[in-house]
């Protein structure tokens, strides 16, 4: 069952074109990386999930309703955790938690109490006092301790330190497996690779892939180690085969997926000492689709992350 839904998203600013038929869909249960470089639209897309922005042109759906008309009714389902936490200054961390809690009358103190802890957050210091890491530590208890339907979180580990991505990736996981649907935005690519059951790929407003990590792998290139007795002729020859690096009797290389069985029939002629080969990552696919193009997929895209 589908929770959130974008058909023909676009978003214009002036004569800027920040998105462009952005279609996502997150199902019930499931976690949805939603991955690109700044600049791309992620952030551009999660505002009019949130009805802070209004789309220009196409449709944004969430729980069945309109995500400008009936905002209101949605965010009383979802928690939102952006990737820049603003806090009250003179509250306690303590403070702001239970103030987001009783905003949704939510008493769930025991929930809000172990996530302090597990979070190794001070409740009682005053929010001015607080690094990014523990302003993004107040904003994640707050969701994680509320009983919605939906996490919209929007680069949400930014400032943590690895022990407490570990946490929150913990609480992303108790989240599913309690039946909740998450759309996690995030340019750490490790981290949608663990948590994701599907992942869009986001490049200058629009979606250029889209599907589960084992329907992604196809497009990637499988990486090759190979020891032999003697050096392996007319392997450059081969299709398929990339970034042919040679030390000694040891060759590294990358063999498309297609052409796997070909390339190990080839290499069998040799007396290999040594073969691993490793699946392509995430980071693989994302890299190769920006192969050729500069880091923000596009040129002043500023305000349009």
């Amino acid at each position: 069952m589908s929770i959130l839904k974008t058909a023909n998203l676009t978003k214009r600013f002036g004569k800027f074109t920040a998105l462009e038929g952005v279609d996502l869909e997150v199902n019930e249960g499931e976690i949805y990386g939603f991955i690109g470089p700044n600049g791309a639209g992620k952030s551009t897309t999660i505002r009019i999930l949130l009805g802070v922005l209004k789309a220009t042109e196409g449709s944004a759906h969430i729980f069945g309703k309109d995500a400008w008309k009936d905002a209101v009714d949605i965010h009383k389902r979802i928690a939102y955790v952006p990737g820049d936490v603003n806090l009250w200054p003179n509250l306690t961390g303590g403070e702001v938690i239970d103030l987001f809690l009783n905003l949704r009358g939510n008493d769930n103190k025991k929930m809000r109490d172990e996530l302090i802890e597990r979070f190794d957050l001070d409740p009682t210091k005053k929010c001015r006092t607080y690094s990014k890491g523990n302003r993004q530590k107040v904003a994640l208890i707050s969701a994680f301790s509320s009983n919605v339907d939906l996490y919209i979180l929007d680069e949400p580990t930014s400032g943590l330190d690895p022990l407490m991505e570990r946490v929150f990736q913990n609480c992303v996981m108790d989240a599913k497996k309690a039946g909740k649907s998450v759309l996690l935005s995030s340019h750490i690519l490790s981290e949608v690779e663990k948590l994701c059951d599907r992942v869009g790929i986001i490049r200058q407003g629009q979606i250029i892939e889209t599907g589960t990590l084992n329907e992604l792998r196809h497009l990637t290139r499988t990486n090759f180690v190979v020891q032999t007795e003697e050096p392996i002729k007319g392997l450059k020859d081969l299709s398929g085969v990339h970034g042919i690096e040679v030390k000694g009797q040891t060759s590294s290389f990358q063999v498309d997926t297609e052409y796997i069985n070909q390339v190990i029939k080839f290499l069998s002629q040799f007396e290999i000492e040594k073969l691993e080969s490793t699946p392509p990552t995430l980071e693989d696919l994302f890299m190769r689709h920006y192969e050729g193009t500069n880091e923000s997929g596009r040129t002043g895209a500023g305000g349009a992350s």
